[in-house]
């Protein structure tokens, strides 16, 4: 089981998320949702999640400011986003995989597939 948080400032773009794990990623369990760097910097203390689902632009800080934030990242990054040109930003900073939206199926259970094997 892969306990996961979901860092999304959009509530619509978690939730649609968060549908597409349960029936497609079982081996999944969302653990949190936060809109902010801020909320995700608490649930990751909190939840010491395997697994975190990253949107790079938010108000008040990115993705990356996140990840700079993290004293010890020992968890597995997807990034997911709508914007194609992070990409190779988002590889610099070790992740498992970078998911436009709106998300693909098979790329999700091929991303998560990835960061179970890791």
């Amino acid at each position: 089981m892969l306990t996961a948080l979901l860092v999304d400032d959009e509530n619509k773009n978690r939730e649609s998320l968060k549908k597409l794990l349960c029936e497609y990623c079982p081996a999944v369990k969302v653990a949190g949702e936060a809109a902010s760097v801020n909320e995700a910097l608490e649930l990751i203390s909190k939840h010491h999640p395997r697994l975190i689902f990253l949107d790079v632009e938010m108000p008040g800080g990115s993705g990356f400011d996140l990840l700079r934030q993290v004293e010890k990242i020992d968890f597995k990054v997807i990034f997911v986003t709508a914007h194609a040109h992070y990409a190779i930003k988002a590889i610099r900073f070790s992740a498992v995989d970078y998911l436009l939206k709106p998300v693909d199926t098979d790329d999700l259970m091929e991303a998560v597939k990835k960061a179970e094997d890791e």
